[in-house]
């Protein structure tokens, strides 16, 4: 077998370590680097700074791991950083603990109740969207976290922070994902713990965004009969034994929902319009489908349903720029198709890698919403895990893809989005992250035209 550069071939039968640490590739090596170890079969091992980390390349092992094997795996050692958010919230316990806490925030996230969060969200980014200036550039990443950040806020806390709060809570978080991906691929406590500048901005991002979540309980707690929301959900929530969920608890749970909220959905809409400014036919027939459902009227749950390649566009972007790193870590010894993990074994698998397979997806590299439509092949369901699968599902799936809609649809009414010349790379951090993505808004008078037109 042909080696990748700078990897050596593997020895049929065997688990060899490849040499190339990943901490030491930047963040478009790392995504270069998962891309070539899939090419040297279903399971390998990599060096991740001091520890052997074992790869899982194959999309029916990484479907196996995450369901019908998934109580012989922690969430892995990434997981464990994000503790820095409070060590007993949703996206990072285990266990019973999990369980619990799931079943308990899942009313929040079912389909019915999602679909009257769509006026929340509509009125949470138009102000946003109102306040760009046509013909002056933006910081399109910055943009679209603010946005998600004001819609996870307004739906599930019932709070809309005034724009420079909005900025701090957004830098925390950006700190804080940025301090845990680097613990994850330089595994060593020791440094954890030391006074230096790097922890204690954590620290401090840490804090931050715990009293930015603190004063949204307090307020809640004042005036309990305001609101009904998820804050309040996790306010009366009793355990087994009838006891409240203690405030440390609570105020880690909706920190960590904040902070995934602002960060993944509006890293894909920042991609997503990246890849409309590239191929301005895409941009065209979405103006076309959000002009004609929309019909001048204000975007309400009933139109989500009529916007099928505004759909599409969404799927293909969380496919194309899906997240580049998810671990696990092996309680047991457990067999994983033809290997052995012995307990303990660091496991990571990468989506992006999995969505770029060309044994999978046609021309993977290519940006083709239509990919999706129902008359084309589709690939295997193990294919596309832009969520995960199984019990550790993300949660907020199916909140995530109305919001990512809704955004889309919304700016698309009022805005084309022009790129500003200059090279756009992905780049991994905590998800796939474009390297700098600067925009211009220019207010869609064909749009207006057409609304004065239906009146």
């Amino acid at each position: 077998m042909d080696s990748a550069p700078g990897i050596p071939p593997l020895v049929p039968g065997r688990l060899p370590l490849l040499g190339h640490g990943l901490f030491m590739a930047g963040g478009s090596g790392r995504l270069k680097f998962m891309e070539r170890v899939r090419a040297h079969g279903p399971i390998v091992r990599i060096k991740v700074g001091p520890k052997d980390v074992t790869v899982v390349n194959d999309p029916t092992l990484i479907h196996e791991m995450l369901t019908s094997q998934a109580d012989e795996f922690t969430k892995g050692l990434l997981f464990e950083k994000l503790k820095l958010f409070g060590k007993d919230a949703l996206p990072v316990a285990e266990g019973k603990p999990h369980l619990r806490r799931r079943r308990l925030m899942q009313p929040a996230f079912h389909r019915q109740q999602i679909a009257g969060y769509v006026n929340t969200m509509r009125e949470a980014v138009e102000p946003y969207v109102a306040s760009w200036d046509g013909g002056t550039a933006l910081d399109v990443k910055t943009e679209m976290q603010l946005m998600a950040q004001s819609v996870v806020m307004s739906a599930l806390f019932s709070a809309t922070p005034r724009r420079d709060p909005a900025y701090t809570i957004l830098n925390s978080v950006d700190t804080v994902f940025t301090t845990a991906l680097q613990r994850a691929l330089l595994p060593i406590s020791a440094l954890e713990r030391l006074p230096t500048r790097r922890n204690r901005k954590a620290e401090a991002a840490s804090s931050a965004l715990r009293t930015a979540v603190a004063e949204i309980i307090a307020e809640h707690r004042a005036h309990p009969d305001t609101y009904d929301d998820i804050v309040s959900l996790l306010l009366t929530a009793q355990d087994d034994t009838g006891a409240t969920l203690p405030d440390d608890e609570i105020l880690s749970e909706i920190v960590a929902l904040l902070a995934a909220g602002s960060e993944t959905t509006a890293v894909v809409l920042a991609w997503l319009f990246h890849e409309l400014g590239r191929n301005p036919d895409m941009e065209r027939r979405l103006h076309e489908e959000v002009d004609s459902v929309l019909a001048g009227e204000e975007l309400t749950a009933d139109h989500l349903g009529q916007l099928p390649y505004t759909g599409r566009l969404v799927q293909e972007t969380l496919r194309l720029y899906a997240p580049w790193l998810v671990t696990r870590q092996a309680l047991r010894t457990v067999r994983l198709g033809e290997t052995v993990l012995t307990a303990g074994t660091d496991v990571i698998f990468s989506p992006y890698a999995v969505h770029r397979d060309p044994g999978l997806y046609d021309n993977p590299d290519r940006f083709d919403p239509d990919r999706w439509h129902p008359d084309r092949p589709q690939p295997p369901r193990e294919a596309f895990l832009p969520f995960g699968v199984g019990k550790r599902m993300c949660i907020g799936d199916a909140f995530a893809l109305t919001e990512a809609k809704v955004i889309t649809a919304f700016v698309a009414s009022r805005w084309r989005l022009k790129a500003v010349p200059g090279s756009v790379r992905p780049v991994g951090e905590i998800t796939t992250h474009p390297s700098r993505l600067r925009m211009i808004p220019e207010p869609r008078t064909d749009a207006q035209d057409r609304s004065a037109q239906s009146v």
